[in-house]
């Protein structure tokens, strides 16, 4: 791992043009083999989307507290979170012990109906807001497309000639969360976060952020470096899954949020994943393994029932079963 003051920035060109991507793959596994981080430019998703989701982000948050309430988020994980629901506790990075300081909405893969045997399976939760679904599908369409991308490239930055896990993202996990983030007080504690710092725990997170900025990566030696805002990227970031799949070659790196700014703050995380029934392993050609086989499902119940109060398992309830 390299000590840095940056973050990178790969040009997504080749690969959204179909191509040399021999370049571009051996800069991939410098950025996230170092890093875990870089801005990525030339990806191919139009302006326009992304500046539709914000304005309905904004246009979502302003709405009357019933109005999200009655979209509160669900046991299949969508809908909306309130301030003070989420923590944190599964982190070692940090001594967490309040809530994050952020809002959001929270929408996965549209089913048409709740599979009692696959987990996180389900329909999304809609507010009363014309047009906001039309956005969020829009938007998801393309950062999936861009997301199956970034994982071939992901593989051949990694060496691997086996690319069969690919199958686990034709129907994969997918999470968009329009985050909403209000100004830290003046005096606020230094344990109360916007984001406490964390570890992502899926594959791909694909990160839009306004102009207000917050982001901040730790280096390898503890440091704390901003990731300020670009309106022509996205930030990418390895999660814990495709660093168990790359056998430890890519880093799922630790970051937080902190806006101090005084302004509201809004952010657009599109996170890829794959099926919750996929084995994550360590892939062929990536060396002696390093980690044991999990399935994604289980590892994100934990996860999920760990750091959300809507995921919190009654004792009573486990008695009774």
């Amino acid at each position: 791992m390299t000590e840095f003051t940056e973050i990178p920035v790969l040009d997504l060109a080749p690969l959204i043009n179909d191509g040399g991507t021999r370049q571009l793959a051996a800069n991939f596994a410098d950025a996230y083999g170092n890093i875990g981080f870089a801005y990525v430019v030339n990806h191919g998703v139009p302006t326009a989307l992304r500046k539709a989701v914000f304005a309905y982000s904004k246009r979502f948050h302003d709405l009357p507290d019933a109005a999200k309430q009655a979209i509160a988020l669900n046991e299949t994980h969508r809908g909306y979170i309130a301030i003070n629901t989420s923590t944190d506790v599964n982190s070692d990075l940090a001594e967490v012990t309040k809530p994050n300081q952020s809002a959001s909405f929270m929408m996965m893969r549209e089913d048409t109906k709740t599979d009692p045997d696959l987990y996180l399976s389900g329909p999304n939760q809609w507010p009363d807001l014309n047009g906001f679904r039309d956005a969020c599908e829009a938007y998801v369409k393309a950062m999936t497309e861009l997301g199956r991308k970034l994982m071939g490239l992901a593989l051949d930055a990694i060496g691997t000639t086996d690319t069969s896990i690919l199958n686990a993202f034709e129907t994969p996990t997918l999470w968009l969360r329009l985050l909403h983030y209000p100004p830290l007080p003046p005096q606020a504690p230094q344990d109360l976060y916007g984001s406490a710092p964390h570890k992502d725990f899926g594959c791909l997170t694909l990160l839009a952020q306004d102009d207000v900025g917050g982001l901040q990566v730790q280096t390898p030696e503890g440091q704390w470096v901003d990731a300020p805002p670009r309106d022509d990227a996205f930030i990418v970031n390895v999660g814990d899954m495709l660093h168990r799949m790359s056998n430890g070659k890519l880093l799922s790196t630790p970051h937080r949020v902190i806006n101090a700014s005084g302004r509201e703050r809004y952010s657009v995380p599109f996170f890829f994943d794959p099926n919750v029934l996929a084995t994550i392993e360590p892939l062929p050609g990536t060396g002696s393994a390093k980690f044991e086989p999990l399935i994604f499902g289980d590892f994100l119940k934990g996860e999920l029932e760990a750091s959300y109060d809507a995921h919190q398992v009654d004792p009573s309830d486990q008695k009774s079963k």
